[in-house]
């Protein structure tokens, strides 16, 4: 099955790559919408319109083709955080203002987790997966969180000296629930016309969410808040 589907590909001027990234986007689409266990092989390779062997070719399982699916977006949020946080130290000769570094922070993140449409995969994908395992043991914390953890707890006491570092932590994982939660709304009540609230500004939100880290922040090193 396996040869003939690779013939097949190679007779059509199909290339491998092609299909690996069709697979990737079906199941990425497919998986998002309705979860890891309500998916097929079979589903994701109609989606892709190729056949079932491609899947344990590329792959090996449907699994695989999971944790493929998320290393994709991990490693790209990892990197978006990470030279972000760089650029901004480098910019500053290593201590940036703190609503500098936390901008800087915030838009990268926001710039790989939302849109202005609320539709972003990611975050589907996050809430489902936190609802139903199914990613290898600490493969989030290994390959994102810990990395982006100690170069934003680095930063954060090199922009804030007084600041004690076992806050720094807390810090970080607070600023980015308040951001993981402010695309969440901006997906819940998108569509305002079905709900009685005023237009929600994900940007603006953003801006909020920076001064009062800061203030918080500020508050912690027992500066005066301005």
């Amino acid at each position: 099955m396996v040869n003939q589907n690779t013939d097949f590909q190679a007779k059509n001027g199909i290339s491998t790559k092609d299909v690996r990234n069709r697979l990737l986007d079906a199941a990425e689409k497919l998986f998002s919408e309705r979860g890891f266990a309500d998916t097929s092989v079979r589903d994701i390779t109609a989606e892709a319109n190729c056949n079932v062997a491609a899947v344990n070719y590329h792959f090996g399982s449907k699994e695989n083709l999971y944790t493929d699916v998320w290393r994709h977006h991990l490693l790209l949020l990892r990197d978006n955080q990470l030279a972000s946080i760089e650029k901004v130290m480098s910019e500053n000769q290593g201590t940036p203002a703190l609503e500098d570094l936390l901008k800087s922070f915030a838009e990268a993140f926001i710039g790989s987790l939302g849109d202005e449409t609320g539709s972003n995969r990611l975050l589907k994908l996050m809430i489902r997966e936190m609802l139903d395992k199914h990613l290898p043991p600490n493969m989030f914390a290994d390959e994102v969180i810990n990395p982006t953890l100690s170069a934003m707890q680095k930063a954060l006491l090199k922009t804030c000296p007084d600041l004690q570092e076992s806050r720094t932590a807390l810090i970080v994982f607070s600023i980015i629930g308040q951001l993981i939660h402010a695309v969440r709304i901006k997906t819940m009540i998108g569509q305002k016309d079905k709900w009685n609230l005023p237009i929600f500004d994900l940007a603006e939100m953003v801006d909020h969410i920076i001064k009062f880290s800061a203030g918080g922040i500020r508050a912690c090193t027992g500066e005066k808040i301005k």
